[in-house]
């Protein structure tokens, strides 16, 4: 599950730093990339990224468990 993790939250960056993008200066770069919003690589992009946040936002507590620093045992 820790991979999956961590394609989400990779995701996530993406599509926060596209929308970051897009707020500051006007530009996607994910439909620039991709032939424009209405293409196909771009919808799925765009889905993923969706998919990527749903899984991160159910799965919260799931994930700080799993990630969570735990002492060694001797």
């Amino acid at each position: 599950m820790k991979t999956l993790d961590v394609v989400a939250a990779t995701l996530l960056v993406v599509g926060g730093l596209n929308w970051g993008l897009v707020g500051f200066f006007g530009f996607d770069l994910v439909a620039t990339l991709f032939g424009g919003q209405g293409a196909a690589l771009s919808k799925i992009v765009y889905s993923l990224v969706g998919l990527g946040a749903i899984y991160q936002g159910l799965s919260w507590k799931a994930i700080q468990g799993r990630w969570a620093m735990r002492p060694a045992r001797a």
